[in-house]
């Protein structure tokens, strides 16, 4: 991606305690600084808001920081800078005039966000990775775009993901490879990946993914920052660019989702992207906090299962969450998951059979090589449906759905790990069948299950291994998002935000 040139930033770099510590001149004084790239969505809402800084100094700095770490990590893959600006520059005229008549702004008024390359940005190219696409011009907002934008978000950029956002590893042949900030030969997830490695450099404060079977959760476990993959029905979806609707399973286990560094941006940037939008038949108006459950609040640590080949850090570390949430007063106990390996079967089966009967053909005549390879390997370990079979998987889905649903009226939420196995090397897919069937059924198979339930779930990093970013998976009941990310929230304050390791170390 070639990086355009801007204007000159401020003479200096604004901050935190430099906005704060103004003189009684009115000029800044300049003191211990946190640079603004790193404040939380929350605190530069909230600074903007009270007119400590203007969202063209928050937006000049991040995209500045962009274009510094954005072409070693390739993450953000079309850069919106110019229109940021502008957009920025808008929100400071309507900031004042809202002053003006006592009015509110929305609740990321100025805060500079991205955009997943899949979902629709009018005006721009939803290629989803492909490069027979890359001419998808959207001729509307896609109902994420439009709730970030009526909430006042500035879209900095659009971000990575692999060929059809079908691999767990950001690469394509359209935009290349996107790499882990953390260290470049490990993978940085996907299909969010592009997500995920430009929130942890810092490059936005709050970034769109989507999740189908882990590609909100997978990119957040890599890139050591927090996420949420909603139930199903609970943020609208849907793509004005495109020509077909999706299948009906797949509509049913795909989420979208914000990730980002603190879990309580994670919070705002679901509350955000959660509005109604008519579009989207399947949108629920469920309350995005429930009734308070009984306390001490039960968690059901998940057994692992004995087939499973696991890195014992990465498990300690799993531990250690649990420990976690046992001193902020929950009540953690080891337990068995009802049918988990037949659950991510099940996934396996049905998304991989409306692939292959609706999809297959145009995926083979536009993706590349090291898609099809992927593919190969995923159809390799799944079951091609006849009509009998996918109309009794389906009901075979509700019968899951409903063990898994009273499991979790005994226990609210359930902690998993997001993978059993340090992260692995970039396009570790690429390693043949086997290598697909290690990573999806061995490796990660507490992540993709949950997709065909429908169920929230949030990752929250827990430490390191290794000088690597670690995460665990919390569980909830659906539309219970709000316990999934109270759970997370008290990890992370025991756990502390783990980006911040990073960022000391550059």
């Amino acid at each position: 991606m070639q990086t355009r040139l801007l204007p000159p930033s401020l003479d200096f770099c604004p901050t935190s305690d430099t906005i704060a510590g103004l003189n009684r001149t009115g000029r800044r004084r300049h003191v211990a600084k946190t640079p603004i790239w790193q404040w939380s969505a929350v605190e530069t809402a909230a600074a903007i808001k009270k007119g400590k800084v203007t969202s063209e100094e928050v937006v000049r700095t991040h995209i500045d920081h962009m274009h510094k770490t954005n072409p070693a990590l390739n993450a953000v893959v079309v850069d919106l800078s110019k229109d940021a600006l502008k957009a920025a520059k808008a929100a400071d005229r309507a900031l004042a005039k809202s002053k003006q008549k006592g009015d509110e702004v929305g609740p990321l008024h100025g805060v500079p966000v991205t955009i997943k390359i899949n979902i629709d940005v009018q005006g721009q190219a939803n290629s989803n990775g492909v490069t027979a696409f890359k001419d998808n011009i959207a001729p509307g907002d896609s109902p994420v775009t439009a709730n970030l934008k009526k909430a006042g978000a500035v879209i900095l950029g659009l971000t990575n993901t692999p060929e059809f956002s079908m691999r767990g590893f950001t690469d394509n042949p359209l935009h290349g490879l996107t790499r882990n900030p953390w260290d470049p030969a490990i993978t940085c997830g996907g299909s969010s990946g592009g997500a995920g490695s430009s929130i942890a450099a810092g490059i936005a404060t709050i970034a769109h993914g989507n999740d189908i079977g882990g590609s909100l959760r997978w990119p957040a476990q890599c890139n050591g920052i927090a996420t949420i993959k909603p139930t199903q029905g609970r943020i609208p979806a849907f793509n004005p660019s495109a020509t077909a609707e999706r299948p009906l399973m797949a509509q049913f286990m795909s989420s979208q989702g914000p990730l980002a560094r603190e879990v309580r941006d994670v919070r705002l940037g679901l509350e955000v992207m959660a509005q109604r939008d008519p579009r989207d038949p399947w949108w629920v108006p469920a309350p995005l906090k429930g009734p308070k459950p009984k306390t001490p609040i039960k968690v059901a640590l998940a057994k692992i299962p004995d087939d499973l080949d696991t890195d014992r850090g990465v498990i300690a570390l799993q531990r250690k969450a649990a420990d976690h949430l046992a001193d902020a007063g929950y009540k953690v106990s080891e337990v068995e998951l009802p049918a988990l390996n037949d659950v991510w079967q099940l996934w396996c089966d049905l998304i991989m059979t409306e692939l292959h009967v609706l999809q297959e053909a145009q995926m083979r005549a536009t993706a590349g090589a090291d898609f099809q390879q992927t593919l190969d390997g995923f159809l390799a370990i799944s079951t091609k449906l006849d009509q009998i079979g996918y109309m009794k998987a389906i009901s075979e889905r509700s019968r899951h759905i409903r063990s898994w649903m009273a499991f979790l009226e005994d226990y609210p939420l359930i902690l998993t790990p997001t993978t059993v196995k340090a992260t692995p090397e970039v396009n570790a897919d690429l390693g043949g069948d086997q290598r697909v069937k290690d990573l999806f059924w061995n490796d990660l198979r507490f992540i993709s299950s949950i997709n065909v339930l429908g169920l929230p779930a949030a990752v929250v990093p827990v430490g390191l291994h290794n000088g690597l970013p670690v995460g665990v998976q919390i569980i909830g009941s659906r539309y219970r998002e709000d316990l999934c990310l109270d759970a997370a929230a008290a990890i992370e304050k025991k756990a502390g935000i783990l980006v911040k390791e990073l960022w000391a170390r550059n």
